[in-house]
Order: C-alpha cells, then structure tokens, then sequence
C-alpha cells in the first residue's frame, strides 16, 4: 500500500490543514515510510504468543480504608462551582443556553 501526492491533498483538505504544495510529495514519502515500517512488524512473530498468562486465578482485593478527605473542597478551588459540578466557559463555537441568556440580562 502506499500513498500518493493526491491522497495527501484529499487527506489534508478533510482534517482541514494548510499543507504548502512543495510539502505534498515530502509527507507522501514520509506516510510510505511509516507504512512500510508497519508491514515489516506486521511479519514479527507475536513476542507474547509463547508467554502464558500469569493473570489466571488472580483474585481481586477489594479497596479498604477510608478515603483520604482533601484539605479544602471543589467549590473553594474552582472559578466557578454549582450543584456539586464545575462551571467552565462555553465554547465560542457553541450556541448560547439560557442559562447564558439569564445572566446577559440581569
């Protein structure tokens, strides 16, 4: 498998990057390097196959002791905390709530 010069335009225009045409071939020869890379340790046998698992009959320990409380709680650290969850700014790209509409207007 490999990878042409306009497989990268096509690539690159729907992860939307800028790639400078003089770069094109330059990226191409670069994903058939890795490509080819991949098919070569895809022809190593599997290290693991001849390891047995060491996970049979391992039980599980149930977590014990109390948890260790902090020195001072969420709402006194975060800019903004309300109903025990952290309050973040909306991102430019969303739409306002009406919760951001409530505090414009007051």
């Amino acid at each position: 498998m490999s990878v042409t010069v306009d497989e990268v335009r096509r690539i690159a225009a729907l992860s939307r990057l800028a790639v400078a045409p003089e770069r094109e071939p330059i990226i191409a020869a670069q994903l058939n390097g890795i490509l080819s890379h991949m098919d070569a340790l895809r022809q190593v046998p599997d290290a693991t196959a001849r390891v047995e698992d060491t996970t049979a009959g391992m039980r599980l320990v149930a977590d014990v002791g109390p948890a260790v409380p902090l020195t001072r709680g969420p709402q006194d650290i975060a800019p903004a905390f309300r109903d025990g969850f952290f309050l973040v700014p909306r991102l430019a790209t969303h739409g306002a709530t009406t919760d951001d509409l409530d505090e414009e207007a007051s």
